[in-house]
């Protein structure tokens, strides 16, 4: 495991698939932010869900997923929802 596995939220799954898009730091996942690298996730794997992207930001806010603001959530799901 890398240092993203490491991260609330972050799973060997979801660590391998950050690491298929380029993603190996978390300063890396920080740069690219939540939205663009669901986006990228969602071009190796069609099955990423709004929990993943809930998931990435969560990991890049240092908190488990069900922790992020109802602001957060709602732009999250928004987001997802002109996403998808």
């Amino acid at each position: 495991m890398g240092q993203l596995f490491k991260l609330p939220n972050i799973g060997e799954i979801l660590e391998q698939q950050l690491n298929e898009i380029g993603i190996q730091t978390v300063e890396q996942l920080k740069s690219i932010g939540s939205k663009q690298a669901w986006l990228d996730i969602k071009a190796i794997d069609p099955s990423a869900c709004y929990n993943r992207l809930c998931a990435l930001e969560g990991a890049i806010q240092g908190i488990k997923k069900v922790e992020l603001s109802a602001d957060k959530k709602a732009e999250l799901k928004e987001f997802y929802k002109v996403s998808k």
